[in-house]
């Protein structure tokens, strides 16, 4: 059932698609912007190397944690009031952070951010599934999906611009400025709808869902600084495994569980869920990292690092309309895999080029490796609307966008600590001093490099030149890439088993139905961009 407040004439609808389009497209301009900020933010207003990491970390922790949240609020007290809500404090949060005095006060805002950003994306996502049906529920979906795409590709050059004319709060205030016209021009016309079954908000699952990834994130940032066998980490890990413990015991004695976690007995569900995950790691990743250490290591301005970021990302703004026809012929399985294998490809060259003597020899490996996540990503947005019913609209659209979000922030992480981890081992081998007080500044400077500060992982170290300094970060970035190789290529292997089936094909719930599956198969060839 659905209530209409608003206009609900089908001339509206495009206004309403751009609408959420637009907000969805500031969301990545918050993360990427913010990430390529965090230099500047460190020569600006200083700064712990954690403090500083928090302020990526803390939006895509609140973000990824409260999607599905938002989902079931959504479904209860409806689509349009919580989109006006999420994105009317994600507007005041971005102007707050644009004058935010210290970064303590900037990683509490990015927070409040994340939650208004998950609210926002959610039900914003809830109502185009209300509004569109068939192949142009699809192709919503798979503009909303590109929308990402853009705001990751240019939020780099976009950040760069303003921080070289403007200074790094300008950033804030463009994103800001962007919300509010989504904010203008899509909620008058758009139409309240909700789920007249909805129970309400799972209140233990959110509690221990966001339990599981606060308590996993810390530890994991916390690791090269304290160590991972420290008992601060050990305790923290253990704690996150009882949410999770906690989570799914919930899940599955709730009536309306705000996850369904039998969804995951079906391979095309998994399927979807991995595609998200393994572009992660061959992309988003970068999109952070690549610009830290084109800033830090190699000396470019944001503007030059925003300049260069284009060749990662530009190939989203025309692969996804390619695969998506392709799908006519070729599975979206294997062309996903297919993916992979070339993002691997790319991965392996740009391990193997010399950035620091050549900065256009990243640009193909970085053109490869674009092309690559480029692939699955023109796919997963319009596979992911056909594994629930519509009137599940919001969970269906939090599974789907958690899986996305909060991979991404648990990805960071992880990736974070192991570039931090390299990098201090590769120090420690040049400084040959094992003392306490040597480790704890090994740590640090590393910590350091991370976030592309140089200048303050030089001070921490003085006896190692910044030419050392330098060396062994690109080193252990070198390192790193090859880590993500591995994980790119077991994306690969997943996809080609789980989604390239192409006998019977399964429907939403993954029966068997006739060799029919009408909405995936919407999804695969209709995914237009």
């Amino acid at each position: 059932m659905k209530t209409a407040t608003s206009h609900g004439e089908a001339g509206a609808k495009p206004l309403i698609l751009a609408a959420v389009c637009l907000s969805a497209l500031v969301l990545p301009l918050a993360f990427s912007g913010g990430a390529v900020a965090t230099p500047a933010i460190g020569r600006d207003l200083g700064g712990s190397a954690g403090a500083l990491t928090w302020i990526t970390n803390a939006f895509m922790l609140s973000f990824g944690s409260l999607l599905m949240a938002a989902g079931a609020l959504a479904d209860q007290f409806g689509r349009k009031r919580l989109f006006v809500a999420g994105l009317g404090g994600f507007i005041v949060a971005s102007l707050a952070l644009s004058l935010a005095p210290s970064v303590a006060w900037l990683d509490a805002l990015r927070a409040l951010q994340g939650v208004a950003a998950a609210a926002s994306l959610a039900s914003g996502s809830a109502a185009l599934a209300q509004e569109f049906t068939g192949h142009a529920r699809t192709r919503a979906f798979s503009m909303l999906g590109t929308s990402f795409g853009i705001g990751l590709a240019f939020g780099p050059l976009m950040a760069g611009a303003l921080i070289t004319h403007f200074g790094w709060r300008a950033i804030f205030v463009a994103i800001a400025a962007i919300g509010a016209l989504a904010f203008v021009f899509g909620v008058p016309r758009m139409r309240e709808t909700r789920d007249p079954a909805a129970t309400g908000l799972d209140w233990p699952g959110t509690l221990s869902f966001t339990g599981t990834l606060g308590l996993f994130t810390v530890a994991v940032i916390q690791a090269p600084q304290a160590g991972w066998s420290s008992a601060l980490v050990i305790g923290l890990l253990s704690a996150s495994a009882v949410m999770l413990a906690v989570f799914v015991t919930v899940e599955l004695r709730v009536a309306r569980p705000m996850l369904d976690l039998s969804l995951f007995r079906y391979p095309r569900f998994v399927g979807v869920q991995i595609l998200p995950v393994g572009t992660c790691y061959c992309y988003i990743v970068l999109i952070v990292m690549l610009p830290l250490r084109f800033i830090g290591a190699e000396g470019l301005s944001e503007m030059e690092a925003g300049l260069l970021m284009i060749a990662l990302s530009a190939p989203l703004l025309a692969v996804p309309l390619l695969v998506a026809s392709l799908t006519r012929w070729i599975s979206a399985g294997v062309l996903s895999g297919l993916g992979f294998l070339i993002a691997a490809a790319g991965l392996y060259w740009l391990s193997c080029v010399d950035i620091g003597a050549s900065r256009g020899s990243a640009i193909v490996p970085m053109l490869i490796v674009g092309i690559g996540a480029g692939m699955p990503w023109g796919l997963m947005d319009g596979l992911s609307v056909s594994v629930v019913p519509k009137e599940r609209a919001g969970m269906a659209t939090g599974i789907f966008s958690t899986t996305r979000v909060a991979g991404e922030g648990i990805a960071l992480a992880i990736v974070t600590a192991i570039l931090a981890g390299l990098a201090q081992h590769s120090l420690t081998r040049i400084t040959a001093d094992g003392s306490l007080a040597m480790t704890e500044r090994i740590a640090e400077a590393a910590q350091r490099l991370t976030t592309g500060d140089l200048a303050s992982a030089a001070a921490s170290l003085p006896q190692i030149s910044r030419h050392e300094l330098a060396l062994s970060y690109t080193q252990a970035f070198t390192s790193l890439l090859h880590v993500l190789i591995v994980i790119t290529l077991l994306s690969a292997c997943a996809s080609f088993v789980f989604l390239s089936r192409t006998g019977a094909q399964q429907n939403e719930y993954g029966n068997e139905h006739d060799g029919h599956n009408e909405p995936l198969r919407e999804a695969e060839e209709s995914a237009v961009v």
